[in-house]
């Protein structure tokens, strides 16, 4: 049974985060509440929408609610379908009193989200991640953007959602492997600012990793990781709203990750592409001298514990992953920059920048 009336997460943001088991059967309350509004666009993708955007389409108005759906995957975070959704919306009639529910992976809420900041200059949008890897990172912050062949998301714009919902009941629908990629994130935060959580997440990790969503007591469990995750990631961001300083630590692992998802067309999935990065970067960290010899090996532990991977597959040419990361939007003056790892817990602040120019020569060598 769900409350009445929800209560947030105590955090340092400025929109509420809302995560318990059947909170998604409140989205209707929740949304009546932070964004009351006329109309009410739910945007997810086929695969999502039966499993759960019906249901929360239903607790809104029919005369007045509408669901919009686009094919799964990261190839449809595109601009072109940004213009399908937004022509979708003008031509049903939605204006400036839309609210926007986004009900999906991270895919579906960069794609709604970046629709709402930019439709009639910005419509509210309450984020209603679905994947393990929305909940603990794409969902919090108010970063939205699509891809462009030149790289990822490098068209967006920073857009704060009205609420996040998190349920992870709707974990027990993901398949495994989306599951555990979720689990990158997690192990990124872990590494980036709380040595504790990171152990944490290595506990479980091997169990979801076996067992998936059957995992021993995996609904509490699960709960207290995402709370943990999410509250780490809005520490940071509260902190730096823009991304300007302390807020790049976030990127840990992702300068690589994003050049592999653009060469291998993402077909890869982003957690799996995020583990490969962050044992990259952390041997870039030791090859430079920030990180002591060892970390990379407990990075590859941490995401093999989870059944990500660890290396580049062979077939990949390193010259092209090199190339990508000069498209990366975090690269400046014609240097890719990383957020690099002192230790577990402890990132390197670069005098106030929290990222470092690092040569090709030593990328590749890191990547071999």
């Amino acid at each position: 049974m769900t409350s009445a009336h929800p209560e947030p997460l105590q955090l340092p943001l400025p929109y509420p985060v809302y995560c318990r088991a059947g909170v998604r059967q409140t989205i209707g309350e929740i949304a009546r509440l932070v964004a009351p509004s006329h109309r009410v666009a739910v945007i997810s993708d086929s695969a999502v929408a039966p499993l759960h955007a019906d249901a929360i389409v239903a607790q809104f108005p029919a005369d007045s609610t509408r669901l919009f759906t686009v094919p799964p995957g990261e190839q449809v975070k595109t601009r072109a379908t940004w213009a399908e959704l937004t022509d979708a919306l003008l031509e049903w009639g939605a204006g400036r009193d839309t609210t926007v529910i986004a009900v999906g992976g991270g895919v579906v809420g960069d794609l709604a989200g970046f629709v709402a900041s930019t439709f009639m200059r910005g419509l509210p949008v309450v984020q209603v991640p679905t994947t393990l890897l929305a909940m603990v990172d794409a969902s919090v912050g108010g970063k939205t953007a699509v891809d462009t062949p030149f790289g990822k998301n490098l068209v967006g714009a920073f857009h704060n959602p009205a609420a996040v919902v998190i349920d992870p009941e709707v974990l027990n629908t993901l398949p495994e492997d989306v599951l555990r990629s979720g689990f990158a994130e997690m192990i990124k935060h872990g590494v980036i600012a709380d040595a504790p959580y990171f152990d944490a997440v290595l506990r479980y990790a091997h169990a979801v990793r076996d067992h998936g969503a059957s995992a021993p007591d995996f609904a509490a469990t699960i709960t207290t990781l995402v709370i943990g995750s999410v509250r780490i990631k809005a520490e940071v961001v509260a902190e730096d709203t823009r991304e300007g300083g302390l807020r790049q630590i976030l990127n840990f692992g992702h300068t690589i990750a994003h050049a592999v998802e653009r060469v291998l067309n993402f077909t890869l999935l982003h957690g799996d592409a995020v583990a490969i990065g962050m044992v990259a970067e952390a041997r870039i960290a030791e090859s430079i001298g920030l990180a002591r010899e060892g970390l990379s090996l407990a990075i590859a532990d941490a995401v093999e514990r989870a059944g990500l991977p660890s290396r580049l597959p062979a077939t990949i040419p390193l010259d092209d992953i090199i190339a990508a990361t000069h498209g990366d939007k975090k690269a400046r003056e014609g240097s890719a920059r990383y957020a690099l790892p002192r230790s577990i817990g402890e990132m390197e602040a670069a005098e106030g920048k929290w990222s470092v120019a690092v040569s090709n020569a030593v990328v590749k060598t890191a990547l071999s």
